[in-house]
């Protein structure tokens, strides 16, 4: 399903002239042409990160934002971003301003840390930053706008790299100095996390539902799962599932054949491939070893 931004607002003054929207990978991009009256404003609230680019504007001042009482903040001027967290209020005052020509990108967070295959720095994502400057960023934006309101956008792939640059680069700008280092699970999340895996390690245990039972994104949990054992998830489930043929086998009289199947492998031949890659020798040759 395609992820659609979530608003809602309080507005008055405002008269639409022209909307554009495109979706591209992670990232909605909506495109405002907006007559204002001379007191013009709003509040706002989004159920995901978003940022606001002024990429046109006629008249007086340009617009003052403020977030929600108790959050601090509050900027005016001539600069033209601002960056606005999930269901953080915004409150925007226009001065006099005939016409403004704005880009909104709200951003799918779990898509985006999937795409890029990392952990997103949580206080990045929850820092306001208010009416600032930045080139990069100003031409970036222009591109995915006009991309935006082309009657013959190029191949989705372009915009899907402009989208991903800009918040590559958005991140960077409120990163905090510890950002680069992996995060890793609590103590109750390991443990459930663990629990759940061996004790359904014979069938596909899914990222989505370890995810799930710890609260976290899928690509999250993947990382600071790694970071706490060493090893990514799947990797864990083979091990426990080699733990259970290993008690089969000494526990039980049964075929090799049979212990396969019991613990989850295709057959005999996947099943001495996975063990030997993980225990150094064969299924056979672990058990010999283990009952003489």
């Amino acid at each position: 399903m395609a992820f659609e931004p979530r608003m809602h607002n309080r507005i008055s003054g405002f008269s639409v002239g022209g909307f554009h929207r495109r979706h591209f990978d992670g990232v909605v991009a909506d495109v405002w042409d907006v007559d204002c009256a001379p007191s013009a404003g709003g509040t706002y609230v989004a159920a995901d990160p978003r940022l606001f680019v002024v990429l046109e504007a006629r008249g007086g001042d340009r617009p003052r934002i403020r977030l929600s009482p108790g959050k601090g903040g509050s900027r005016s001027g001539a600069t033209d971003i601002s960056y606005i967290p999930a269901e953080m209020e915004l409150e925007a005052e226009l001065s006099d301003l005939s016409f403004v020509r704005h880009l909104d990108l709200h951003f799918n967070v779990d898509a985006l840390s999937r795409r890029l295959k990392e952990d997103l720095d949580p206080r990045a994502l929850s820092t306001p930053r208010l009416m600032f400057s930045d080139p990069r960023l100003m031409t970036l934006a222009g591109l995915i706008a006009a991309e935006c309101a082309s009657p013959a956008p190029l191949n989705d792939l372009y915009g899907d790299g402009l989208t991903v640059a800009l918040f590559v680069d958005l991140m960077r700008l409120v990163r905090g100095p510890d950002a680069g280092r992996r995060s890793r699970l609590a103590g109750w999340q390991l443990r459930r996390a663990t629990a759940h895996i061996e004790e359904n390690c014979l069938r596909n245990v899914r990222l989505e539902e370890l995810a799930q039972i710890t609260g976290l994104s899928q690509s999250h949990f993947s990382h600071a799962f790694k970071a706490s054992t060493g090893m990514a998830p799947h990797a864990w489930q083979m091990q426990a599932r080699i733990g259970r043929a290993k008690t089969l086998m000494l526990s039980a009289d049964m075929p090799l054949t049979a212990v396969a199947t019991e613990t989850g492998f295709s057959d005999q031949a996947h099943f001495t491939r996975v063990f030997r890659k993980a225990v150094g020798v064969t299924p056979g040759r672990w058990k010999k070893s283990r009952l003489t």
